[in-house]
Formats: C-alpha cells, sequence, structure tokens
C-alpha cells in the first residue's frame, strides 16, 4: 500500500490543510486567547474527528452510501452550528491574552466533527477511496491514523498562524476587524457547501 499511502497522506493533508470551519475557529483561537487556552479547541477537533473516521469506517459508510439525504441533514445542522459560531466569534470582545475565557469549548469543536460538513465528506472520501476489501482491518487502521494525525497537525499549526498574527495586533479595532474576518470565513465556507 506504500504508493496509496502517499496518496491518502497527500489528499489527507489538502483536505485537512485547506481553509475550513475548523481552521477557522482554531486562527480566532489562537489570536485572541493564545496556544494555552486554545487546547481544548484543538483536542475536541482532533478527538472529534478521529471518533468520526472509526465510527464512518466501522458503521455508518454504508448507510451514507445508502441514503445521502442524511448528508443534506448533516449539512444542514453544520450550517445552524457554524452561524452560531460565527456569532460567537463575532460578538466576542477584544480581551488581553490570558484574561478571558475561550467562548469555544472542547465539546463544541468535539461534537461539531459530527456535523461539520467538510470533515464528513472528507472522511467519507478517504474511507471509500483507501478502505481495501481484502485487507479490510489493516487499511482502516492506516486511513484512521492518517486522518487522526493530519487532523492533529493542521489544527494545531491554525492555531498558531492565528497566535502569530497576534503580533500585529496594535489595537483593539484590529482585533474586532479580525474577528469579523473569521466570522466572515466561517460564512465563505457555508456557502462553499451550497455550490
Amino acid at each position: 500500500m506504500h504508493p496509496e499511502l502517499f496518496l491518502l497522506i497527500g489528499i489527507s493533508c489538502s483536505l485537512g490543510f485547506t481553509p475550513g470551519p475548523n481552521n477557522a475557529v482554531a486562527s480566532f483561537s489562537g489570536f485572541n486567547y493564545g496556544i494555552k487556552k486554545t487546547i481544548p479547541l484543538i483536542l475536541g477537533v482532533w478527538l472529534g474527528y478521529t471518533n468520526l473516521v472509526i465510527l464512518i469506517n466501522f458503521v455508518l459508510i454504508s448507510t451514507f452510501l445508502k441514503y445521502p439525504a442524511i448528508q443534506e441533514v448533516i449539512r444542514l445542522l453544520g450550517t445552524f452550528f457554524l452561524l452560531y459560531l460565527a456569532y460567537k466569534i463575532s460578538f466576542s470582545a477584544p480581551s488581553k491574552e490570558g484574561k478571558e475565557i475561550n467562548p469555544v469549548k472542547f465539546i463544541d469543536t468535539f461534537i461539531f466533527q459530527f456535523l461539520n460538513p467538510k470533515g464528513v465528506m472528507a472522511a467519507i472520501t478517504l474511507i471509500s477511496n483507501f478502505i481495501i476489501e481484502n485487507d479490510y482491518l489493516n487499511s482502516s487502521f492506516t486511513v484512521i491514523i492518517v486522518c487522526s494525525l493530519t487532523a492533529l497537525t493542521s489544527i494545531t499549526t491554525w492555531a498558531f498562524f492565528g497566535k502569530f498574527l497576534r503580533k500585529f495586533a496594535t489595537n483593539n479595532n484590529f482585533i474586532k476587524r479580525f474577528n469579523y474576518v473569521m466570522s466572515l470565513l466561517l460564512i465563505v465556507c457555508i456557502i462553499g457547501f451550497y455550490i
């Protein structure tokens, strides 16, 4: 599975590192609250996405393929959750790092993985293309490990990107504008789900 492994890693990274709802929220959190207070968010995305991939791989893949309407329901629920997150981000008060509690919690990001249309579609795509029937367990564990590591590294990278941008925040107006841009990015992600 060596050539397939490199392809799996490449596709997984391209899906994980491109802008999306998780990455926008991680940048917002790293920017506004620092890395230490973003760790619960990082863990929520990582563990939530890993559990999503495991669940789809061993239980739901045939259900999703048989009943595509379920994916539409996930997209609608994900849309409402993203609107809620965009609202929280847009109207969060600018803070000095370390003084306020991050409004995005572990449970928010953990649960969102099961409603995130981009994440669900990525998991379905990777599982349906890289699971080999006659080597089901080995190929399943390979896909799960690659997806899990990609989720952890991509979400952490975006959090550090937000933290890096904080160096350029010279006043509260800049911070408010950054938060509005992150909210807008979430809205763009929603629009992208329907195009």
